[in-house]
């Protein structure tokens, strides 16, 4: 009985969380949307939180789909993920870039070593 307790962890949080009162059935609901707008709800309303109200709805968006991650169908991420972008856009938020980053080729980094040593030949 206690591990089951102890797995559920995370549904208990999104049922009683003291920063927003959800309503039932948030996240399974039809529209990308309507889990935004009740979010937003939520998070507007709370007196509770300690942050924003954007910052307290993302990352309820955010754990939930973080903890329900491996069980999730595909279709519900892609909803989820849109949530989060319409809660950009109903708080006026723009959406950061991904930065791709630069792979460092073998050669590139044998040259960037010729080229101290070099330097430091030179010196």
């Amino acid at each position: 009985m206690a591990t089951a307790r102890k797995k559920r962890w995370s549904q208990r949080v999104t049922q009683t969380s003291d920063a927003l009162t959800l309503e039932e059935g948030v996240f399974t609901g039809g529209s990308s949307r309507s889990i935004a707008l009740s979010l937003k709800r939520s998070a507007d309303r709370s007196h509770k939180r300690k942050s924003s109200p954007y910052r307290s709805a993302m990352s309820m968006l955010t754990f939930y789909e973080n903890r329900a991650g491996k069980t999730l169908p595909p279709a519900r991420k892609r909803k989820l993920e849109g949530a989060k972008d319409e809660l950009r856009k109903l708080y006026g938020k723009t959406a950061k870039k991904k930065v791709a980053k630069k792979k460092t080729t073998r050669k590139s980094v044998s040259k960037s070593r010729k080229s101290t040593k070099a330097r430091k030949a030179r010196a």
